[in-house]
């Protein structure tokens, strides 16, 4: 009876051993709406296999990769970031591994789909735009805004809504889109201007197609699918791509020392195979394919990046610049934006307030002080040049990924220098825009 009890409990322990062997882990920024239908969709074609899925914010993940190198537990990063894989890359924390597939390009939109040395993969393109609500446009009685300088205007005061950067790949990516696409003072004024319309900075990135699709705001700073899927799901929202944005693939991993890395390879072969792109097409996901025969079984007027006449403006997103200075554009637009977003909205409404009480009036003077005021509030704290200076982007290793982090040693020294500079400038910058709204 005791042996027939111990190749029983022996049998229990294989079987359990062979389970975890099986089990694949992924580490993903996305929501469920999208990693459900994909867990179950790999798990009916590869039975005995279990799809894991760990959920954190990019830049969360990439903190946590890195703190946890020695001992790691996860298979696979999943995300929409291809500058946080480039982090992963130069770390040394991604595997180079050979992926079969076929039907997919080499490029889109002019970017490479997939990293030339094999780290990581591109399994869906993204673009980056403005999503909002048609009742509350209507019932608030704005235009439909299109472009990127449409939301710096002051009828938008209120009205817009965005992630912060340091919590949220995406809206890392639309950040540094702008910079690149416009130039680092030119884009930096844009995101000034349109943050002082906000009213609101959520911490996750889903938080603000939430707040368009429940009319709590009507226009939110996106990424491409978020819209599409709100869409398709039935809200009363659209989505528009405006000329600055870039087309770039959403990327997925093989983490070095991958406890399972065999069934991680199986899970990328699955994403990038015809009935993986399938997927994507699931009306709670609306992501664009990278194989362009998907498009074929597509609803009608959705988004083709591979037709000539999508979002023909795209830039050529430089995937290296992005990397450099990666947390270093997410701490300065924290300290200038995200924590002083009382002081910048202030300024921001002061300037709006003074330029309609003198848009005919010819009065000089007013208009003096008001340039001032502008000048005040696009002002930066450094220039491109130091923001791709490794010298100066090497003290900036701690990302705020999680909101309780401590930032320390040279990059909190710097910051207190950049907030010092912003709570002066847009208290200055106030105070001219009031004075010159005081004028007759």
């Amino acid at each position: 009876m005791k042996r027939t009890m111990t190749f029983s409990a022996l049998a229990l322990l294989m079987t359990s051993a062979a389970a975890f062997a099986d089990t694949v882990t992924v580490v993903t920024s996305f929501p469920r709406d999208l990693t459900d239908p994909f867990k179950a969709a790999f798990e009916a074609a590869h039975p005995g296999t279990m799809l894991e899925v760990v959920s954190r914010n990019t830049n969360a993940a990439v903190s946590h990769l890195q703190e946890t190198r020695s001992a790691n537990t996860i298979d696979l990063m999943w995300a929409s970031a291809p500058d946080a894989f480039e982090v992963l890359k130069e770390e040394g924390l991604l595997a180079k591994v050979d992926v079969q597939s076929e039907g997919i390009p080499d490029q889109i939109g002019g970017y490479p789909i997939n990293d030339p040395d094999g780290s990581y993969y591109g399994f869906a393109a993204s673009g980056y735009g403005i999503m909002y609500n048609t009742r509350y446009v209507q019932a608030n009685d704005l235009p439909v805004a299109e472009e990127w300088d449409d939301l710096k205007r002051a009828e938008y005061n209120g009205h817009v809504a965005m992630s912060s950067p340091s919590r949220s790949g995406t809206t890392h990516l639309t950040v540094e889109t702008l910079l690149q696409g416009e130039g680092w003072d030119e884009g930096w004024a844009t995101w000034k201007w349109i943050s002082g319309n906000m009213n609101t900075v959520t911490e996750r990135s889903f938080g603000v197609p939430d707040a368009v699709n429940s009319g709590a705001t009507g226009f939110g700073i996106v990424i491409d699918f978020f819209g599409l899927a709100s869409k398709a799901s039935g809200f009363p929202v659209e989505l528009v791509y405006p000329s600055v944005t870039a087309i770039v693939p959403a990327n997925i991993g093989v983490l070095a020392n991958a406890p399972n890395e065999e069934g991680a390879v199986k899970f990328v072969e699955f994403l990038l195979s015809p009935e993986g792109q399938k997927v994507l097409l699931n009306p709670a996901i609306m992501r664009l394919p990278v194989n362009p025969e998907a498009y074929a079984d597509a609803p009608e007027n959705f988004p083709n990046p591979f037709s000539e006449d999508f979002a023909p403006g795209a830039i050529e997103f430089d995937v290296d610049v992005s990397g450099a200075r990666y947390t270093l554009v997410n701490s300065l637009f924290d300290v200038l934006v995200t924590y002083r977003m009382d002081d910048l909205r202030a300024a921001v409404s002061a300037v709006q307030k003074a330029e309609a009480a003198h848009a005919d009036s010819g009065n000089d003077e007013a208009a003096a002080l008001i340039a001032e005021a502008r000048a005040l509030v696009e002002a930066m704290p450094i220039n491109a040049e130091q923001s791709l200076d490794a010298s100066f982007t090497g003290a900036f290793t701690i990302s705020r990924a999680d909101p309780d982090t401590e930032v320390v040693g040279r990059q909190a020294e710097i910051e207190q220098e950049w907030d010092r500079f912003a709570v002066e400038n847009y208290r200055q910058a106030k105070k001219l825009a009031d004075q010159a709204a005081a004028l007759k």
